[in-house]
């Protein structure tokens, strides 16, 4: 069983800059690539970035390419999303989830647990 513990959430200004943290728990982080989602309220959860279970793989979605970076510590347990330039549509809450294997895409089926979520909320 693997718990994951999202942290980093908060309200900023549009143009401002957050730093998301995820600790996980279990024997399988190491080998497991990690994701960061986010859902908006009215809105299906959508993908955000992933990153391969030794962090030299990444993956972005277009929207958040370029002001998003996903990494990792695998010494902490630790995923980490520093998120620069928000915009009022970054607005969501945001939840890690560890995946199946140890490389995986945007597609949710993909990760196997999920954290609780933080709350961002970006203002204009």
């Amino acid at each position: 069983q693997v718990q994951l513990v999202e942290s980093g959430g908060g309200l900023v200004q549009a143009g401002g800059s957050l730093r998301l943290s995820c600790e996980a728990s279990g024997r399988t982080f190491r080998s497991s690539a990690m994701g960061w989602f986010r859902q908006a309220p009215g809105k299906e959860r959508e993908f955000g970035a992933a990153i391969t279970y030794n962090g030299v793989g990444t993956l972005y979605a277009d929207s958040v390419k370029g002001r998003f970076t996903i990494s990792r510590d695998n010494a902490k347990n630790m995923v980490y999303l520093q998120m620069n330039n928000l915009k009022p549509e970054d607005t969501a809450v945001y939840y890690c989830a560890v995946a199946k294997f140890g490389v995986a895409g945007p597609a949710a089926d993909a990760y196997a647990y999920w954290g609780q979520g933080t709350q961002v909320t970006v203002s204009s």
